[in-house]
């Protein structure tokens, strides 16, 4: 259960339920790194709540279990006034107790109690996987704003651009070096960069609302989050694709729950099976009767009994029902079984398609970083080449778009790059090492 302790760190709001972070009703004013980001929306959430709540019924199944090594004890009380000869009888009363304890049952108590730890074990890795995809899905929602935001500063940064190709158009005009058309081109092209600001920044808007939403705060509010400074994606930090696998099988939620529901069914298989056998106990009654028509309290009239024995008892005949029974619960396990084998085959699928996407995002950022390079140049070159003129307006809007192009598959492929990352490590079940790496902790 090593894993359930890792994620009573993710989850310290909910496991404990004493954090006041459940009751803002505001997004804090402060500048939120992506680990208070998660924090809240762990603390806040209703999906790792009704996760967690999931696990604790599971886990107070798992204590009633034990019960099964304890004795019976039961308390009865009873009251009875007969009728005989047309006529009713006084009331009599009687009370007993009655205690059982299961001494021997060819291992079927045992087999009933190991197949319970199993379910709680899946139920656990069933909860560590659904935190692991909530925090991914703030991973990803963090970083989607960061680049909303970058995107709303080369938009700004392009229209103040425009703007200056704008006046240098009208200056030239005014002096007749140019024609009007190039003040027309500026003011067209102005008009485009305005319109790309709004379009900007209404995508920061949904892209703000979706995270505030995971952290169940209102679309409407505002959040400030910091921005990433580590860098990432060096060729040192890369393992095989064979070492992200091997840690995939140890570590991954889903491959464990797998494998416990796998153990689960082996057990009822087996406990299917037991229950066809014998089961010896020891039992023990006390009892107490009182027929005295008098009501009043007389030592002859009061009865007390109470015995002691051992019992067996094995079942003969019940309609088949526990020969198909055992059959429904060997097919069961069989089940459990290839479903172990199919989450594995998803599993190594995720680890790759991820360990891909990782690479290839590297090598984009890259790229993006050599265009963008490129871009500021060309126009830095273009805009003082038509200010002399030497270069047409035409020549420097092209280096314009360009530059602007440039900038947002920067902003995409930077951002990208941390999302890929955590793509990798959710994929091997590592989200919380990542979110360490990310923070700088390495």
């Amino acid at each position: 259960m090593e894993k359930l302790l890792i994620l009573l760190m993710f989850f310290p709001c909910v496991a404990f339920a004493a954090d006041d972070c459940a009751e803002l009703t505001n997004v804090p004013d402060s500048v939120l790194t992506l680990s208070d980001v998660i924090d809240l929306g762990l603390c806040r959430n209703p999906q790792t709540a009704a996760a967690y709540a999931s696990l604790r019924a599971q886990r107070f199944t798992k204590d009633a279990a034990y019960s099964n090594y304890l004795p019976r004890v039961e308390l009865g009380a009873n009251a009875n006034r007969s009728y005989e000869k047309e006529h009713w009888q006084d009331w009599s009363y009687g009370a007993s107790l009655s205690a059982s304890y299961l001494l021997f049952d060819f291992g079927k108590r045992t087999s009933d109690m190991a197949e319970t730890l199993a379910t709680y074990r899946a139920a656990g890795f069933d909860y560590d996987e659904t935190i692991q995809n909530f925090v991914y899905g703030i991973i990803g929602a963090y970083y989607e704003l960061l680049n909303a935001d970058a995107d709303v500063k080369s938009a700004l940064s392009a229209q103040t651009v425009a703007k200056t190709a704008h006046d240098t158009a009208k200056k030239k005009y005014s002096a007749g070096s140019v024609a009007r058309a190039d003040v027309l081109k500026a003011e067209t092209t102005l008009a485009s960069r305005d319109l790309a600001v709004e379009r900007a920044k209404n995508n920061r808007e949904i892209a703000k609302g979706t995270l505030l939403t995971k952290l169940s705060f209102p679309a409407s509010q505002e959040i400030t989050i910091a921005d990433m400074e580590s860098q990432i994606g060096s060729d040192a930090e890369m393992k095989s694709i064979d070492e992200l696998i091997k840690v995939a099988k140890e570590k991954r939620p889903d491959l464990l729950r797998a494998t416990a529901n796998k153990d689960a069914a082996w057990h009822r298989r087996n406990s299917a099976f037991l229950k066809n056998l014998p089961s010896i106990s020891l039992t023990g009654n006390l009892g107490w009767g009182d027929d005295n028509l008098s009501g009043v309290f007389s030592p002859e009239t009061e009865k007390i009994n109470g015995s002691i024995g051992i019992r067996a008892s094995m079942p003969i005949f019940a309609g088949f029902a526990n020969m198909y029974g055992v059959r429904s619960a060997a097919a069961s396990y069989d089940r459990a079984s290839e479903q172990e084998r199919n989450s594995e085959n998803d599993a190594m699928l995720d680890v790759f398609k991820a360990y891909q996407n990782y690479k290839t995002a590297q090598t984009v950022l890259k790229q993006t970083e050599t265009l963008l390079a490129s871009a500021t140049e060309t126009e830095r070159m273009t805009s003082g080449m038509y200010k002399v003129g030497r270069s047409t307006m035409l020549d420097w809007q092209t280096a314009q778009s360009e530059l602007l192009d440039a900038q947002k598959q920067n902003n995409a492929a930077k951002y990208d790059l941390y999302i890929k990352r955590a793509a990798v490590a959710l994929a091997i079940g590592e989200i919380k090492e990542e979110l360490d790496k990310t923070q700088g902790n390495e």
